[in-house]
């Protein structure tokens, strides 16, 4: 299995890479550290990775009320990284469509 799991495509990611053109955001595996992050990236797109940030988010607690009484469970752990590219290069994500 592979380190990264998607690329990011919210609205706030858009805006960061609209402002800074080579940065980018995935959702990796939360076990992968940065250099295993910077190696699968260059391996996978074929670019120079400059530095690589990660956030660790806790997933959010949810209830709803059902025919039986409520029900709680929450939303899954994830990691996400930002990832820097060298001056100039970029990644072209929607290539594989």
């Amino acid at each position: 299995m592979g380190v990264i799991i998607k690329p990011i495509f919210t609205e706030k990611q858009t805006a960061v890479t609209e402002k800074f053109e080579n940065r980018y955001g995935f959702i990796v595996v939360p076990g992968a550290n940065k250099v295993e992050i910077k190696d699968a990236i260059e391996s996978l797109y074929n670019v120079h990775v400059e530095q690589v940030n990660t956030m660790k988010y806790d997933g959010k607690l949810r209830s709803r009320y059902t025919k039986s009484g409520v029900v709680t469970g929450s939303t899954p752990s994830y990691k996400k990284a930002i990832v820097t590219l060298k001056k100039g290069e970029t990644i072209d994500l929607f290539s594989n469509i």
